[in-house]
């Protein structure tokens, strides 16, 4: 079946995290995306885990992609990417704010060339204001979005996370960006620009943090694994030395588990009608409920939780991740033959659609793997792609 980004051709020039990786998703589900890298590589295909020098990491980000090597600080690279972007439909890149200007390669040029081409630009800070140039990671957006400040004990310090958190939710607002401004091309005719500043998607998800401060002067505190809007909510130590995650965000889910573990009495009680006023007898709760899961294994807390209809779940790592019957179910992994790997597992595609679903096609190539199919497209032979090498514009 054809899948449902099929002909849509993405040029991604980013580096890293967020623009890759909003690549990767259209990629997903069918977009003919051109992987352009320095000769020297992305830096994503040396960071992280490795396996016999193979970046593992850029297997998953790279998946789907073809790789093609051009230098775009070149004169010579700079012409042969104008040739590209005249076929393309989008462009991802996240270079410092005024570097594709200063390669004569900034969006109204690029328009002229192709005036349906939709150019999407993340980078740390946005293309405006007083930090546009700074260097910008996802670390920084989580400390300044309002995140780590609520992120951590009570007692502690504030805490990041230890993953591309920012970086990711950049990534998904970068392609449901792009996917806006395709469909708006749709209705007229014309391509546009996306800024992005990886600042802002985080910030969203933060929820009502601003609106409550603007309204009432609150700051959120931090709570550890509690919740200011319920009780019990919590990560909980099971008798053979798991842990456990509950959360009772219902009322009704909230009255099951204190029948469960035994302490009916506590429902009664006139605080226990409120989430907000439960999370001020957190101290209460989480001893009623945790005493009663310190007794029992981690299967038997899932098994009654699950009979009793209430919210639990138990704290996986990868390891977990990879033996459970719903992931499974689901297909959330997937099996990939790699050329320099052998078999390879990774996440799949985010979600199902049951006519057109996606598909991971291949894993994250080889440097360059591409480069002659690609531009031969293009018009570059044999002898220029010979020349090209000899000069580093192309490996």
């Amino acid at each position: 079946m054809t899948q449902p980004l099929a002909g849509i051709r993405v040029l991604d020039v980013a580096t890293l995290f967020a623009g890759p990786l909003a690549g990767t998703l259209l990629a997903d589900f069918g977009a003919d995306v051109i992987k352009v890298e320095h000769p020297k590589g992305d830096p994503v295909r040396s960071h992280g885990a490795q396996r016999d020098g193979v970046g593992l990491w850029w297997k998953m980000l790279g998946r789907g992609k073809k790789s093609v090597t051009l230098y775009l600080g070149a004169p010579q690279g700079q012409e042969i990417f104008r040739r590209m972007v005249a076929e393309a439909d989008v462009v991802i890149e996240n270079f410092r704010p005024g570097t594709l200007e200063r390669w004569g390669l900034g969006y109204p040029e690029l328009r002229a060339l192709n005036p349906r081409l939709v150019l999407a630009r993340v980078t740390g800070f946005g293309q405006i204001g007083p930090y546009a140039r700074r260097p910008g990671f996802g670390t920084l957006a989580e400390a300044m979005s309002g995140f780590a400040a609520v992120t951590g004990e009570a007692d502690g310090p504030p805490t990041l996370p230890p993953f591309g958190l920012a970086d990711g939710i950049a990534a998904l607002t970068t392609a449901f960006a792009i996917m806006t401004a395709l469909r708006a091309r749709e209705r007229d005719g014309t391509g546009q620009e996306v800024d992005l500043a990886i600042i802002e998607p985080i910030l969203t998800l933060l929820g009502p943090q601003i609106i409550a401060y603007d309204q009432l002067g609150e700051l959120q505190p931090r709570m550890g694994n509690r919740s200011s809007n319920n009780a019990p909510r919590n990560t909980y130590r099971t008798a053979d030395g798991g842990w456990v995650a509950v959360s009772t965000s219902a009322q009704s889910v909230a009255e099951r588990v204190l029948w469960l573990v035994g302490r009916p009495d506590l429902i009664d009680q006139p605080w226990f009608a409120s989430g907000a006023e439960r999370a001020r007898h957190a101290d209460e709760l989480d001893a009623a409920v945790g005493g009663w899961i310190s007794r029992h294994s981690t299967e038997e807390v899932v098994r009654a939780f699950e009979k009793a209809e209430a919210a639990v779940a138990p704290i996986y790592t990868a390891a977990d991740v990879l033996e459970d019957p719903q992931y499974r179910a689901l297909g959330s992994i997937i099996a990939l033959p790699d050329a320099e790997l052998g078999t390879v597992r990774m996440q799949n595609i985010l979600f199902r659609l049951s006519e057109t679903p996606g598909e991971i096609r291949w894993t994250g190539p080889p440097l360059g793997a591409h480069t002659d199919e690609v531009l031969a497209r293009y018009g570059v032979d044999a002898n220029e792609r010979a020349e090209l090498r000899a000069a580093g514009v192309i490996r």
